[in-house]
């Protein structure tokens, strides 16, 4: 797979690493004691569900936006807007019980109860990454960035439980030891702020435009149509994915095998370490193939696996299938943002980034609510991984027919 990319980063470019893992590590720290904490000052689970819908909703209108006008305000000014954004809301959560501020906080601010990533903070790194990088270091340098993102998740969410149970052991109420975390991650938010001041110059698109650049619509002008096309697969994707999220693969391990939440977490623990380890084969393969054939050739064999899975008569048979199916699944998020990139021009890459980026987030948060009546009925249990395996399928075949022409620049050598 060749050696690490990261000894040969400027100083820009490992700052962004380091706002990568500086944001993973605090959206995982909170996530897993986010919703304790709501309980324990006073809100019932309704106003906890509307509360985390709203974030979804306000982290994409205003990702949006962010991301549209990055390249023409400037990509180190709207990250700076995102981090204090999270720092706002993290210090509403900690001070006040008041429903309507909390509201406030996750329409307008920046948080993430799943541990995911949110805000506009990944599609203006990506852009600003592929411009700080040679094209050939590219998909090499964003497999490393992903798997840095998933260490740093899995890191956080320990280290905020293990705070919050620390602390309670020294005597703390419970409300009052989330809150210290809830504080942590504003803290959090306050480096992000420092690190992002460190930026250069040279993460902002150089000065100079064509003087026949069409109007930019959605901060985007030549590449519009092809980003919108792109979007619109990539939505299929992840809507298709939403019907076989963690939580509820995790769920219909219970219902069929008995699993119990210890042994479940086992299982998940070992199939995102190998989903972030396969990310860095993806770099290898795209560099002998090419970042299409890269995205389909290992998505394909992916989803025949997540099909597989309910077939399987036992337990230790499915639980295998789905680490084999985890061991590839993750190949083509490096080369699929790599590939956006590439082909859009160097103004537009923060938009293209966005909008892509928005439209799976609005994908995948469609399939949840159709895949959970599946799971309450003994016959139709097994449907949501049939779904998303036909539907994952269909994506792949109709991305590679419609863009397998178009190549990258550092593959038309």
């Amino acid at each position: 797979m060749g050696a690490s990319p990261l000894p040969e980063l400027t100083l820009d470019s490992r700052l962004l690493f380091g706002t990568r893992t500086a944001r993973l590590f605090a959206y995982g720290f909170l996530s897993v004691v986010l919703a304790l904490y709501l309980i324990d000052v006073g809100l019932t689970e309704g106003q906890i569900g509307l509360l985390f819908t709203l974030t979804l909703v306000g982290d994409t209108a205003i990702s949006l936006w962010i991301t549209t006008n990055a390249d023409r305000i400037g990509r180190r000014r709207m990250l700076l807007l995102g981090a204090g954004l999270m720092v706002f809301a993290g210090l509403l959560f900690a001070v006040t019980r008041n429903f309507a501020l909390l509201l406030l906080a996750a329409t307008v601010g920046v948080i993430s109860p799943s541990g995911n990533e949110v805000g506009p903070f990944l599609s203006i790194e990506q852009a600003a990454l592929s411009q700080l990088l040679p094209d050939e270091r590219r998909t090499r340098a964003f497999a490393w960035y992903n798997l840095v993102g998933s260490f740093s998740t899995a890191l956080g969410a320990l280290c905020g439980g293990v705070l919050a149970q620390a602390l309670q052991g020294a005597g703390l109420e419970p409300p009052d030891s989330y809150r210290f975390v809830v504080f942590g991650y504003a803290a959090m938010g306050l480096l992000l702020v420092a690190l992002f001041a460190r930026l250069s110059q040279a993460v902002e698109i150089p000065s100079m435009t064509s003087p026949r650049t069409p109007p930019l619509r959605l901060g985007l002008h030549r590449s519009r149509p092809m980003v919108l096309k792109l979007a619109a697969l990539f939505s299929i994707d992840a809507f298709a994915g939403g019907f076989v999220i963690q939580s509820l693969v995790a769920y219909w391990f219970h219902l069929r095998f008995g699993v119990p939440p210890a042994v479940l977490g086992s299982i998940f623990f070992g199939a995102n370490i190998l989903a972030g380890v396969s990310a860095l084969s993806a770099a290898w393969l795209a560099e002998r193939i090419g970042l299409i054939h890269t995205m389909v050739f290992t998505h394909i064999p992916s989803n025949i696996l997540l099909v597989l899975v309910p077939l399987m008569p036992t337990l230790p048979l499915a639980v295998a299938v789905l680490l084999l199916r985890f061991s590839i699944s993750q190949m083509d998020v490096p080369t699929r943002q790599s590939y956006t990139m590439a082909v859009v021009s160097p103004d537009e890459r923060s938009a293209a980034a966005g909008i892509t980026g928005i439209a799976r987030t609005m994908g995948a948060s469609l399939a949840p609510v159709m895949a959970g009546p599946f799971l309450g009925q003994a016959l139709l249990m097994n449907l949501p991984f049939f779904i998303a395996g036909g539907l994952k399928i269909v994506y792949d075949l109709l991305l590679f027919f419609s863009f397998r022409a178009l190549k990258a620049p550092e593959e038309k050598a």
